[in-house]
């Protein structure tokens, strides 16, 4: 429940005592006259979902906001309250959505001071290095579970809907640098581990499945960079409780960060390319994924009027939105790109391995798995290809790497070294 406190001048106490009344709402007048004007201060629960709505209609009649406040209150038994809530919660008007100074603060509320959030933001980096490296979803989870990037995205995102250049600003810097943070916090701890022989400097990262998941972004990787965005702005939007949706935006955002910085240490530059491809995508369809919601639950920027939004982006009150929509556009579309180029590529290389095996002198192989490096248009050299094969035991096929390589290059028109890992399989005989 939401209790409501206006202050209403003599002039305006009628129009706004009626429109209460139209409500339906129970209130209470309080004379109020410390600062030498003349009014009364109009006090009146409500459920959350009806808050935009009584304000709105109040300020229809020239109620203005200069003394406005809305708490939160645990109950409130009032004549009316039940057939309200049965109104806005269960009945016609029934709608999830708060008041648009609400959604502001939530946001607000939801961000740490400075310290705390680069502090936890080194520490979730490290945990997820640590499940990379041991490659153990838990303990990747555990990294999500404490990073604190919700508040700066849904805080940039908030900020953008409503037109707030300070709260944009501060999302989309508190954002980047936590990101960059976290890339630099990941790089030092893996080297660190890396050169006091805590893992052997020689192991194959591209071999560890958490590793793979975060440096060959394809579609699915972007759909959830895409679900969390949405997932944020419903649980901030909305009475749902948000708690929960920090996690899911770390998803598409730690562990691919900690990726950038593992494959930097490794000094494997395929692999921090791919992650950081992920990481930027997954930043932007966040914010932009949000800002979909947002404009779906009817949430424009103030001074927006019904009409052409080439006539709304054009008001200089505007600008910030319209260059945010063209940065955010030009980063999602080079990505997009990228990632489909890539996507494209894995799709030929999967497809020409098993062209290969299908070939009669490799009936008795089974394609385990097929681990592509990440490439790009701009990646020079060969392109590394594993592809892991099932066996008999001690059976060679000592032409198959070459079959692979001449098969891979003709079909992706890419030079490409592969690499062959075979795993023994023996079945046992019935007597």
């Amino acid at each position: 429940m939401r209790l409501i406190e206006v202050f209403v001048s003599d002039t305006k106490r009628d129009d706004a005592l009626a429109i209460l009344e139209d409500e339906d709402l129970d209130y209470v007048r309080t004379v109020e006259n410390s600062d030498g004007s003349d009014g009364e201060l109009v006090s009146f629960p409500v459920p959350p979902q009806a808050v935009e709505h009584v304000l709105t209609s109040l300020r229809e009649v020239g109620i203005d906001d200069d003394y406005v406040v809305v708490s939160s209150i645990e109950t409130a038994r009032t004549p009316g309250i039940d057939e309200l809530e049965e109104r806005y919660v269960n009945g016609q008007e029934e709608d999830d959505s708060i008041a648009r100074d609400e959604i502001r603060s939530r946001a607000l509320n939801m961000t740490p001071g400075r310290p705390t959030y680069y502090a936890m933001t080194v520490l979730s980096a490290i945990v997820a290095t640590a499940g990379l490296l041991l490659d153990s979803p838990a303990i990747v989870v555990g990294s999500m579970v404490i990073a604190p990037q919700v508040s700066a995205a849904l805080t940039g995102t908030v900020g953008l809907v409503l037109n707030d250049r300070e709260m944009l600003a501060d999302g989309l810097t508190s954002l980047a640098i936590g990101l960059v943070v976290a890339i630099a916090s990941a790089f030092v701890f893996a080297w660190l581990v890396r050169s006091g022989g805590i893992v052997p400097s020689t192991i194959d990262i591209t071999a560890i499945v958490q590793v793979q998941n975060r440096i060959s972004p394809g579609l699915l990787a972007l759909i959830v960079g895409i679900c969390a965005g949405a997932a944020g702005a419903f649980g901030l939007a909305t009475a749902i409780p948000v708690s929960l949706v920090g996690v899911m935006i770390a998803v598409a955002l730690i562990p691919a960060a900690a990726a950038v910085g593992t494959g930097l240490a490794w000094g494997n530059f395929s692999v921090a390319l791919g992650a950081f491809v992920l990481v930027t995508v997954n930043a932007t369809s966040i914010l932009f994924s949000g800002l979909a919601v947002f404009w779906y639950l009817d949430y424009r920027p103030d001074g927006w009027t019904r009409g052409s939004i080439r006539e709304n982006i054009s008001d200089d009150r505007l600008d910030m939105l319209a260059v945010a929509l063209v940065l955010g556009l030009i980063v999602l579309s080079v990505g997009g790109l990228v990632l489909g180029q890539y996507a494209l590529y894995e799709n030929d290389v999967n497809s020409e391995v098993r062209t290969v095996l299908d070939d009669e002198g490799y009936d008795d192989l089974e394609i385990v798995e097929v681990r592509t490096e990440f490439v790009s248009a701009g990646t020079d050299g060969p392109s590394e290809v594993t592809v892991v094969v099932q066996r008999p035991a001690d059976v060679p096929y000592p032409n198959l790497a070459a079959d692979l390589e001449r098969g891979l290059e003709e079909r992706t028109d890419r030079e490409v070294s592969v690499i062959v890992e075979f795993v023994d399989s023996e079945r046992s005989t019935d007597d």
